[in-house]
């Protein structure tokens, strides 16, 4: 069977995946996207608040794309079919870089809007066919190492673009970062080269075996595909919901800058490394563990963090409140790689972009789901650690679902799905 986004590569395990000129092209374009994303993730809100909004009424910018995003990675795999994928990558880079510059032309916050919407279509576009790449690039065996090579596509912009998008909008200059915004057009002519390595189906494939389970029998009916994709996502959006309420609201529970800025940089930098590594490390030995030890990580970060919020201030409470973060970041790596690696391993190949769309409606709605419910609950009497207790104890309960939906052997080998 020939996969509808097999790029023709099977080095042997000893090679480096750099190696492969469509893994370093994708990663060149997801780089691209996400700093295009992360640059406007935070300065956006500055720039609406400046142009007159309030800051209640800024931080909508962000949730129209964020919904616009998910809505659109739900049809996804449906536009790639209708259209192919080279087509549709193309336009979703464009759509994510050109209305960027719309931002020089006003700073209302209808405008901003309008713009921000356009882009978050594009955005979902770059994620899902960026993630379905992935799993047709990957070479027997070695999915989860290209996942995570793949990852830092995403975690490098969070680290930098980010924090750089709000220096530069702070110090009057939200022109540079219109233009940072913009780089996916750069990254256009690339998706020339990956439809030249095999981006879209190959005539003549055949058809697919006649199996009673497994992916292969699963990619034959398009729910079972979705329910399939679910458990994993299932797990990632409750982890993203923790991350969320990290991310948005420490800097609010405890005010210092300092302390704030080197628990959110740890949490950003452990995740980026966990997040590369915890693929290939899946990709050697057992992973029926590792997704449930990256969510007990998440957990007990939350119950740390909590507990040196609690504590109040001084150099112990705010050792434990970096050890949380820490520990956090290390569980929520590996949560974003495994749960993306064990979704494609549920579906097949041939429904990667299914798996990928799902994946990644999951990852955004918990990230913004997270921010308007943790701070709901944290605003009444209960305050924001017990909020975080919550979210632990929340992330606790999906460890039965990570046991259940973890492959129970090396990632590249196809593990057989039951269901409906």
């Amino acid at each position: 069977m020939t996969s509808s986004l097999d790029v023709g590569t099977s080095p042997s395990t000893s090679r480096s995946l750099w190696r492969l000129p469509a893994l370093r092209a994708l990663v060149f374009i997801s780089l691209a996207g996400f700093t295009s994303f992360c640059a406007t993730l935070s300065a956006l809100p500055s720039w609406a608040t400046a142009g007159g909004a309030t800051p209640a009424a800024a931080g909508l910018v962000i949730a129209v794309m964020l919904g616009c995003t998910v809505l659109t990675q739900v049809a996804v795999p449906a536009l790639g079919a209708r259209l192919g994928w080279s087509r549709l990558f193309a336009i979703g880079l464009a759509a994510m870089g050109l209305p960027a510059l719309g931002y020089l032309l006003g700073d209302a916050l209808w405008w901003l809007m309008a713009v921000s919407a356009v882009r978050g279509a594009g955005f979902a576009v770059v994620t899902v066919v960026g993630a379905t790449l992935t799993a047709r690039i990957a070479p027997p065996g070695r999915q989860g190492e290209a996942v995570g090579i793949y990852s830092l596509s995403s975690s490098v912009p969070n680290l930098l673009a980010v924090p750089a998008g709000v220096a530069l909008t702070l110090a009057g200059h939200f022109e540079w970062v219109a233009v940072l915004a913009a780089a996916p057009v750069l990254a256009v002519p690339f998706v020339g080269a990956l439809g030249r390595g095999g981006l879209e189906p190959r005539r003549g494939s055949g058809p697919e075996p006649r199996c009673g389970s497994g992916p292969a029998a699963v990619a034959r009916r398009p729910r079972r595909v979705v329910l399939a994709a679910a458990g994993p996502a299932v797990v990632l959006l409750v982890a993203a919901l923790g991350c969320s309420g990290l991310v948005t609201f420490l800097p609010i529970g405890r005010p210092d800058g300092v302390l704030a800025t080197l628990s959110l940089l740890l949490l950003g930098a452990t995740a980026a490394l966990t997040r590369w590594r915890a693929g290939a490390l899946a990709d050697r030995t057992s992973s029926a563990l590792l997704l449930p030890a990256g969510l007990g990580l998440c957990a007990t970060g939350l119950l740390l963090v909590a507990g040196g919020l609690v504590l109040g201030r001084g150099a112990g409470p705010d050792a434990v409140v970096l050890v949380g973060a820490t520990a956090f970041g290390v569980g929520w790596g590996t949560v974003q790689n495994l749960t993306l690696v064990a979704a494609f391993g549920r579906v097949g190949p041939d429904r990667a972009a299914t798996a990928g769309a799902v994946w990644n409606a999951a990852f955004d709605t918990g990230l913004g789901v997270g921010a308007l419910v943790v701070g709901a609950v944290a605003g009444t009497a209960l305050g924001l650690p017990w909020t975080y207790v919550l979210c632990a104890l929340l992330v606790a309960l999906s460890l039965p679902l990570a046991v259940a939906t973890t492959p129970r052997t090396a990632t590249g080998v196809d593990v057989p799905v039951a269901g409906p």
